[in-house]
């Protein structure tokens, strides 16, 4: 025994140098793959650098609290709306970095009556304001201001905003392409008898948006839950890349019908990954970058109208 456990002590620094060159080697090979946005600053462009903005998108008579992150580079650029959730804890602004870094614009703002918006917040206004940072995108003045490719505008959706990102994109056919992270199928939640046990959402939710609580949040969903149903939009989105990423939470099983159904329609642009991870995607903050740029980076370009 003594002389077995001798042995053992001769080899460990063998057996820990070996480790070590193998975690380097891995480590080395897992950075090579990485893309260049997540791991490296672009050299500056002096005459077109990235920056932000503040602009100002008005919805219904309300100023949206509105940050556009600006790609640098004098050429109109491909450009994502980013929309946050309910109430908008997470808001996902480290993608909008990695995306400014690979060349998108990115414009990110918050629903009225949420995070220094004026107005009040219902998920009704939240889609007018939506449309209105469209039309914001689209406004000829902003698209030479801001360098945008109008031709070229994707909507990326967390939670709530995966939901207005198809709502959206189903009304309007001028939306390239989509990525819904987790998506919350409010239409449907909503008019399930599992409902009672969601209702925290709703009372979490409603002290941080003005103008709002609970009883009328859940009232007004349920009034438009025929139409707030976004597995009821395939025939409107079977035509355009949809990215859904899902997360262990309450909205995988819709996220996971919503692909079935979108590729039953005949949509061979779907694209479906699973993420062991929280619903804010916690601890794969890195993985779903990747998996964005790299959805992003393999889009067909527009047909021409």
């Amino acid at each position: 025994m003594a002389q077995n456990h001798a042995m053992k002590i001769k080899l460990s620094p063998v057996l820990a140098l070996l480790g070590v060159c193998l975690c380097i080697g891995v480590t080395g090979a897992r950075a090579q793959k990485l893309p260049a946005a997540i791991t490296t600053d672009p050299p500056r462009d002096t005459s077109f650098p990235a920056t932000i903005e503040a602009p100002d998108i008005l919805s219904h008579g309300s100023r949206l609290n509105a940050v556009f992150y600006l790609a640098a580079g004098g050429s109109a650029h491909p450009t994502v709306l980013l929309l946050h959730g309910f109430p908008g804890n997470e808001q996902n602004l480290d993608l909008a970095y990695v995306l400014q870094r690979a060349g998108w614009n990115v414009l990110f703002f918050h629903y009225r009556g949420s995070w220094g918006s004026s107005g009040n917040f219902t998920f009704s206004n939240a889609l007018e304001d939506t449309q209105a940072a469209m039309d914001f995108l689209r406004d000829a003045k902003n698209v030479a201001r801001y360098r945008i490719n109008p031709k070229r505008i994707v909507v990326i959706g967390h939670s709530m905003g995966g939901f207005i990102a198809a709502y959206t994109a189903a009304h309007d056919p001028g939306v390239n392409a989509i990525v819904m992270m987790a998506a919350w199928n409010l239409g449907a939640v909503v008019s399930r008898p599992s409902f009672s046990e969601r209702t925290d959402s709703f009372v979490n939710a409603s002290p941080r948006l003005a103008g709002t609580t609970p009883e009328g949040l859940i009232a007004e969903a349920k009034a438009h839950s025929a139409e707030w149903d976004y597995i009821d939009y395939v025939n409107q989105l079977k035509t355009r890349p949809v990215l859904i990423l899902e997360a262990n939470d309450r909205n995988t099983e819709d996220n996971r019908a919503l692909a079935e159904n979108l590729d039953k329609a005949g949509n061979s642009q779907v694209t479906e990954k699973y993420f062991e991870t929280d619903h804010t995607f916690s601890d794969h903050r890195i993985a779903v970058q990747i998996a964005i740029l790299d959805w992003l980076q393999h889009l067909p370009a527009p047909m021409a109208k």
